[in-house]
């Protein structure tokens, strides 16, 4: 424990003392996402951290939420219909209007939904504040378990949230009032927004995320002018993701599963970094990327992560069962 501490003091993540398995939006595939229930069934299964997306309503407070505009596949109005197209922009609404949506099922014949035929539906869940999810730790009685909070932020959307620095320092401010800064470590695809806690916050650590994919890429390899993700980091300059996360004082590098071998995480750990892999759901894939030597792996399925652990010999998170309300 001591270990653990040490390690969490200095802003590092907790995989330096345990495999850290960290329950994506809770536990998305088996309760909904980023929802008081959702996380209730995470803490219950036992896991090392709770993973959630953030965004900042109108009336400046901090709301979960993976997206900025409400998700019609998640989301049903005061009339208890699915909205029929996206709806409204969480940072153009107030607080008490985002909480007349119900975000507790999937919709039926929804792409999304076939994603996750064992979601089980929490009708009557509402877009919870930060604040809740910290209520809800506190119930708990988990005094271990951390949470990786994800500033949403897009240089190609700059009026759909606020800027990365103000939505960073929100986070800063809520983090240490809770009194979870040692817990904590906070997220962003926008590397701006790190930057902006790592000058603000050193004592909270930072996790760079990457994916190089056709349908969504922030890192910008081969572009002679950079990506606007990277916070001014060129992969031209340092000709890998690790070296960029490493020059811009990142410790922690969260990429997608598939953009992840054997050579890029040992040349990471040379570099004295943490590596995740996000979001890995199937068991043999679970099997492969922990093979290749990943401290962490975010995933849907904390259940089938902690079954793949015990068959290590890995320490387990302890299971610690609390109601979402």
């Amino acid at each position: 424990m001591k270990a653990w501490i040490a390690a969490a003091c200095c802003g590092l993540s907790l995989q330096t003392a345990a495999f850290d398995l960290q329950g994506h939006r809770g536990a998305r595939a088996l309760a909904p996402e980023n929802t008081l229930p959702g996380f209730a069934v995470a803490l219950s299964i036992g896991v090392t951290t709770l993973e959630t997306d953030l965004a900042v309503s109108q009336d400046g407070v901090l709301v979960i939420s993976h997206d900025p505009a409400l998700n019609p596949d998640i989301t049903r109005g005061p009339d208890g219909q699915f909205l029929g197209q996206t709806g409204p922009v969480i940072w153009r609404t107030n607080y008490t209007d985002l909480r007349q949506y119900d975000v507790g099922r999937l919709k039926a014949g929804s792409r999304y939904a076939a994603q996750y035929p064992e979601q089980v539906a929490h009708d009557g869940a509402r877009i919870p504040r930060l604040q809740d999810l910290f209520d809800l730790v506190q119930r708990s009685g988990n005094r271990d378990v951390r949470l990786a909070l994800e500033i949403k932020t897009r240089p190609d959307a700059p009026n759909e949230t606020p800027a990365p620095g103000p939505f960073a320092a929100k986070v800063v401010d809520a983090v240490r009032a809770a009194g979870l800064a040692e817990r904590t470590t906070i997220l962003s695809f926008d590397w701006r927004a790190l930057q902006a806690v790592q000058r603000a916050a050193p004592d909270i650590g930072t996790v760079y995320l990457s994916i190089q994919q056709r349908n969504f890429d922030n890192i910008g390899a081969g572009r002679a002018t950079g990506s606007a993700w990277t916070a001014g980091f060129a992969h031209a300059d340092h000709l890998s993701v690790p070296k960029m996360v490493h020059a811009a004082g990142g410790r922690i590098w969260s990429a997608f599963h598939l953009d992840l071998n054997a050579a890029v995480i040992k040349e990471a750990k040379a570099l004295g970094l943490t590596v995740l892999a996000w979001t890995v759901n199937e068991p043999a894939r679970m099997a492969e990327v922990m093979d290749m030597g990943v401290d962490g792996i975010v995933t849907d399925r904390p259940d089938l992560l902690r079954i793949e652990m015990q068959r290590r010999g890995l320490p387990l998170p302890l299971p610690t069962p609390v109601r979402a309300n």
